[in-house]
């Protein structure tokens, strides 16, 4: 069995007044991309957030390697070698392709080798390089907001609804670019989309009122059209 790269423990996370995570525990095996489904206010974004300590989590551990990150600020654990894609995207867009990508690096530089990879990936961020970032589409935004993750070596990477509100076309490049991404950092992915998700998660847990209701292979739940209906209220075959 793989090593697992992050584990979550019984985490629970208050917003406020509210409880909105209600005991998470996951183990994120590493290598390849994991996938968080579930029902639009399930908690999977705040889960995300908790991972990065933008929100708290009041109890439980969350381990990154043999790190205990759950106390850690958001700068730290980013530094250990986790970056975060919210689904906002978080890029400047007074700033141009290139600008927001030198935000991203540690150095304000890039590796070559590196940066060309990235252009390989995605064209559009060669091609406007020199564009200011809101000048972008939808998709092109999210091919920035991607890069910027990937312009420093990582080894967990956190994407919340990368497909939201994007073409068909576009989808099946970002299908492709993933599965490069995936060969060498672990994806943690939260995803309505399911042709999307089950097209690259080799696991998948089900979030339902903030509590883990599913975990298992993706291969298993694809094939199971009673149990997507039951946890997500759909079908596979409902979305093809």
């Amino acid at each position: 069995m793989s090593e697992h790269i992050l584990r979550l423990d019984d985490i629970h996370t208050d917003i406020g007044q509210y409880h909105v995570l209600h005991g998470i525990s996951l183990e994120v095996p590493e290598g390849g991309v994991y996938v968080l489904l579930g029902r639009n206010g399930a908690g999977k974004t705040t889960t995300l957030r908790t991972i990065m300590g933008l929100w708290r989590a009041r109890q439980g551990a969350i381990v990154f390697r043999h790190h205990d990150i759950t106390a850690l600020h958001t700068s730290d654990i980013a530094r250990l070698g986790i970056a975060y894609v919210p689904e906002n995207m978080g890029i400047f867009g007074g700033l141009t392709v290139e600008e927001n990508m030198r935000l991203a690096s540690a150095a304000g530089g890039f590796d070559d080798n590196r940066l060309q990879r990235i252009f390989a990936l995605f064209p559009a961020m060669e091609k406007f390089w020199a564009t200011p970032a809101r000048s972008l589409s939808g998709g092109q935004k999210q091919m920035l907001a991607i890069s910027r993750a990937i312009i420093e070596p990582r080894e967990l990477i956190l994407i919340d609804e990368p497909t939201k509100g994007l073409a068909p076309a576009i989808i099946r490049a970002m299908i492709d670019a993933f599965r490069e991404i995936a060969a060498e950092t672990t994806i943690l992915l939260v995803e309505q989309n399911f042709l999307f998700a089950s097209s690259l998660g080799a696991n998948v847990s089900v979030i339902d009122d903030g509590r883990i209701a599913h975990s298992g292979t993706m291969p298993d739940l694809v094939a199971d059209n009673e149990l997507q209906t039951r946890l997500l209220s759909l079908s596979l075959d409902a979305h093809q």
